[in-house]
């Protein structure tokens, strides 16, 4: 058997899924199911899917087993399913996605066309979270990054359009620097096909212990005949912020009626200005209070003496209970602008050959600001006074009232900026009627840059009477007692700027060739060269410029700050000095009454021209600076099989893939010498080689029955952070992070199982069950000590941090990522999806999608635990007196946990409705409760609470070329609850983003 050019074409371009060039989700149904065609990697000879009815599963069957034109199949609004069934829109994209599933032997699932464009998503996440196995997490109320089957984004390599790359964005509370790839850079309206690799293959890139994301962009020659123009527009409104922007989208696209020339163009734009609302603890700690209901724990009061509590007594007790660091309440404001276009022209002289040149521009800008009203007990608890206190039966100081507090207001900005090119060119050529190649190569480049990063802080470092009370963790009543919005109660103490960039670029070339050496048998080889780099630069404008609570003037190159002046509750910029602030309300974010809810916070524009803050030099973040650049060479070899053995039809593949890598990793050390600060580059370079078998087997005992094993070695390269020679300095948890060049990569063995059941037109029933052996898996190793101990000068401590005024104030918790043992990791999948066809009148319109996922998995972590207790007064071993009253070490634990970012069980499902003019959806996303990594201070992992997400869409066809719609995403305003410590769940944060309703219309000729 051999197919036509056009169809094999498809199954050579990106190893079994290739949807060529460009276009936007918003391309026609009959175009993008005609792309669809292109996808099948390895189709056994008369698979069942030539004898199902759907149009869509048809469709994606090889020329000479179907229809000579599989477009035409789509073409009409109807098909011959048995009565007047719509198969258009939506319910013919679910299809497109089951035959794609179907017709490949590896385990692949997908979403086609208008499956992206017609659901309520923001951006590419959310589209995928309706996959089996897949859970996304969100940020700012939007998905940005994913896990696939327990493995977290760092395990998941993404693909856009054939080439790997990497996408980091500066959204959140802190910035991607790593593998992870952020899918919130670009809208969902560019793409028109989301296909997700779960199992290897030895043609299909290598670094995915979790799975291979393709995104596809289109592909004009599978378009209809002439011009085609797409265009739609919405209005979208957030109910917390109350405010509406714009979301825009357009396609136009040509193909000649030779069908030998195509070229598309595509654009996509969004803008919104919304709010995320509630309280934050910036985690629990333990530490030494000045005096406990009236009782001095120290000879001399305010950081003086000597330490007089005894083992056991009020002082222990609640120095050893762990207390909110920083409890607050405050609003951040998410102002974010999405830019994205695509372009492709394609040209195909023969059916032997074809060339694409495809691009692709997005650029996600975002202003990022902050307002916080809170108390700092973190490092402070010295000159605090405790009374009224609670101490529940988790170790925790659950309600205290304090004097002596130091209340903070503080106000942050940030502006970022991520753009994203990419630029590529395939060559699919047919040699001969069995031999045929591809050659592709590419480059793309990801700049993530933060030019402000700054934070002004007024503090009132003597209030007397601030309360708190987490009873419940969620909503904690937060009082503070004195006024906070009287400017003669504060100083403006501290500022900072952080400015950051981070770029990180690819270059790809790879020849792919195919062979079809008998019927039944084909032979794929190929060879591949990649060039990654990373480089991330930080600086720092930090500075103390009243450190002193007692009134004693500090200079700041021409600024003389005296303590609680300076400031005046007034939102007018520049000066006269006594503009420096203004009054925040914090809005509905969950407090309940007797919160304090009004703050006088700094000014940054008026707060930043007074210190001349954007013109100071920024010193270099030793820690933040870094680079690391990987060279991969390697080729494949695999063959793919399909025939009949004792009368059972089956097809496969099987093949060895080899990677050789060269690692560089670059960081800098600092040293100070004379008063002078020098730093240096200090680069390591290693190369390892990987030989990665793997195996697919798919097997059809029934034509509506597949069943599909899989075996085959996985590898994820280091987390680029890890990698880093030297070490980062967090001064306000008193944490030492040394990174390990010599780091090996993850390595696995994955199992998989699955069983498929196509029981109607687009319907399917399949479970799947997966397993993971991790062989090597770097864990951290976590020390106690001083930071004289670490080696690392005194320099590389943030200004503005309490460490920096303390260096040995504390013990310090040095930690740095060393080769681990190994974890491991099963679970299944369950898969409903179901067109109610059966069913009399209007309800053969009716349909359901729905999958569950439940995972289990099991690493060793070491963290530093709790302090058990509180060092007494005595004498070193050198005869220096100690004045006791600090903690003592928090002790090496090493605990069983779960993977990080594993769900153990996740819930999607759809409810839709769709006739010739009126169509609608509902979905509901359930993930269970998950740790996202290490904690400090004493706390033992953290992570999120579950959530649940109710998303719905209406449209309606006011005629065959125009619909209208309204949509409307996280319709409960579902709460992001985080805690830290997996055994006392402490409240991190509990925020929410209001309700986002989009209204529109969409035309099309």
């Amino acid at each position: 058997m051999t197919m036509s050019r056009r169809t094999c074409r498809g199954s050579l371009r990106l190893a079994g899924v290739s949807l060529g060039a460009m276009s936007a989700a918003l391309l026609l149904p009959q175009a993008a199911l005609a792309q669809a065609a292109e996808v099948p990697e390895t189709v056994a000879p008369g698979t069942p899917a030539q004898q199902d009815p759907s149009p869509a599963q048809t469709a994606i069957v090889p020329v000479d087993q179907a229809t000579p034109d599989p477009a035409a199949q789509v073409a009409s609004p109807e098909a011959d399913t048995g009565g007047d069934i719509v198969v258009t829109g939506f319910r013919q994209s679910l299809g497109a996605a089951i035959a794609l599933k179907r017709n490949t032997v590896s385990s692949v699932d997908a979403i086609v066309a208008e499956d992206i464009a017609k659901f309520p998503d923001q951006n590419l996440a959310e589209s995928l979270q309706r996959i089996p196995g897949i859970s996304i997490q969100r940020d700012a109320g939007e998905g940005r990054a994913i896990t696939v089957r327990g493995l977290g984004a760092q395990f998941t390599r993404v693909r856009v359009n054939g080439l790997e790359t990497v996408a980091t964005s500066t959204d959140g509370a802190s910035s991607n620097r790593d593998r992870a790839f952020d899918f919130n850079v670009f809208a969902s309206e560019l793409f028109n096909s989301i296909v997700v690799h779960k199992t290897a293959e030895a043609s299909l890139d290598e670094g995915s212990l979790g799975a291979v994301v393709d995104l596809n962009t289109g592909n004009p020659l599978a378009g209809k005949t002439g011009v085609t123009f797409v265009a739609s527009g919405q209005a979208s409104y957030n109910d917390l912020s109350e405010n509406w922007g714009p979301r825009l989208a357009g396609l136009l696209s040509y193909k000649n009626d030779a069908g030998t020339f195509g070229v598309a163009i595509s654009g996509a734009y969004q803008s919104t200005n919304n709010f995320e609302l509630g309280n934050n603890t910036v985690r629990w700690a333990q530490g030494v209070f000045d005096s406990v209901d009236g009782t001095p724990c120290f000879s001399q009061p305010n950081r003086g003496g000597t330490y007089v509590g005894t083992p056991g007594g009020v002082c222990d007790q609640v120095a050893l209970a762990f207390h909110p660091r920083i409890p607050r309440y405050g609003s951040v404001r998410h102002d974010r602008e999405r830019l994205g276009l695509t372009g492709s022209v394609q040209w195909a002289p023969t059916d032997a050959t074809k060339v694409s040149i495809d691009a692709l521009y997005s650029r996600f800008k975002e202003t990022r600001e902050e307002k916080w009203g809170e108390v700092l007990l973190r490092s402070n608890e010295r000159q605090m006074n405790v009374r009224d206190y609670t101490i529940d039966d988790n170790n925790n100081l659950i309600s205290a009232t304090i004097d002596d507090a130091w209340v903070r207001t503080e106000h942050y900005l940030r502006e970022s900026q991520t753009e994203f090119y990419q630029i590529g060119g395939s060559w699919d050529q047919d040699v001969s009627d069995t031999f045929r190649f591809t050659l592709m190569g590419g480059y793309s480049k990801s700049n993530a840059t933060i030019p402000v990063e700054t934070t002004f802080v007024f503090d009132d470092r003597d209030a007397q009477g601030f309360s708190y009370d987490y009873t419940n963790m969620k909503r904690p009543v937060i009082s503070f007692g004195t006024s906070v919005t009287d400017p003669a109660n504060f100083q403006l103490s501290e500022i900072r700027d952080r400015p950051s960039k981070t770029v990180n670029d690819f270059r790809t070339v790879q020849l792919r060739t195919e062979w079809d050496v008998t019927e039944g048998l084909k032979i794929k080889s190929g060879a591949m060269y990649r060039r990654f780099s990373f480089d991330t630069q930080g600086f720092s404008r930090d500075a103390v410029v009243c450190p002193n609570a007692g009134g004693t003037d500090v200079v700041l190159g021409t600024i003389t700050c005296t303590p609680n002046s300076n400031i005046g509750p007034t939102a007018v910029y520049g000066f006269p000095a006594g503009n420096l602030g203004e009054l925040f309300n914090l809005g509905k974010a969950g407090q309940p009454g007797g919160t304090t809810t009004e703050f006088l916070i700094p000014n940054i524009d008026a707060a930043a021209n007074y210190t001349g803050l954007y013109d100071r030099t920024a010193n270099v973040l030793v820690g933040d600076t870094r680079s690391v650049s990987e060279e991969v060479t390697g080729g494949y070899v695999q063959f793919d099989m399909e025939g009949d053995l004792f009368g059972l039809r089956y097809a496969a593949n099987a093949g060895m893939r080899y990677a050789h890598t060269a690692q560089k990793s670059t960081g800098l050390t600092s040293a100070t010498a004379g008063g002078v600060t020098t730093n240096t580059p200090v680069t390591v370079e290693r190369s390892y080689d990987d030989w990665l078998p793997a195996i697919n087997v798919a097997l059809f005992p029934h034509e509506d029955i597949v069943l599909r094993g899989a075996i085959s070695k996985v590898i994820t390269r280091p987390s680029l952070g890890s990698l880093t020679p030297g070490g980062s300095v967090d001064g306000f948890n008193y944490r030492v992070n040394f990174g390990n060049p010599q780091l090996d990569p993850f390595r696995a063995t994955s199992f998989d199982l699955s069983a498929e059941y196509y029981f109607a037109p687009q319907s399917l029933f399949s479970v799947a069950l997966f397993k993971k052996n991790i062989a090597s898996f770097p864990v951290s190793g976590t020390r106690s000590g001083t930071f004289a101990s670490t080696g690392l000068p005194l320099s590389v401590i943030p200004a503005s941090s309490p460490a920096a005024q303390a260096p040995e104030g504390q013990l310090w918790q040095i930690s740095g990522p060393v080769n681990g043992e190994g974890a491991s990791l099963k679970g299944m999948e369950i898969s409903l999806q179901a067109s109610f066809t059966f069913l009399p009148g209007f309800l053969k319109n009716f349909g359901f999608l729905a999958n569950a996922t439940f995972v289990d998995s099991s690493a060793s972590y070491s963290q530093g635990g709790p302090a058990t207790e509180v060092i007494q007064p005595g004498v070193s071993p050198t005869g220096a007196p100690i004045p006791g009253g600090t903690l003592g070490a928090l002790p090496n634990t090493t605990r069983d946990a779960t993977l990080y970012g594993l769900s153990k069980r996740a819930y999607n499902g759809t409810l839709y409705y769709e006739d010739a003019k009126f169509s609608a959806r509902a979905s509901v996303s359930y993930r269970s409760p998950y740790i996202d990594g290490a904690s400090a201070t004493g706390n033992l992992f953290e992570g999120y609470d579950e959530t649940v997400n109710v998303d719905a869409s209406l449209r309606y066809k006011v005629t065959p070329s125009f619909e209208l719609s309204l949509e409307g995403t996280n319709l409960t305003d579902e709460y992001r609850d985080r805690w830290v410590d997996i055994d006392a769940k402490r409240n991190y944060e509990s925020n929410h983003f209001g309700r986002t309703f989009l209204i529109g219309g969409r035309f099309k000729m």
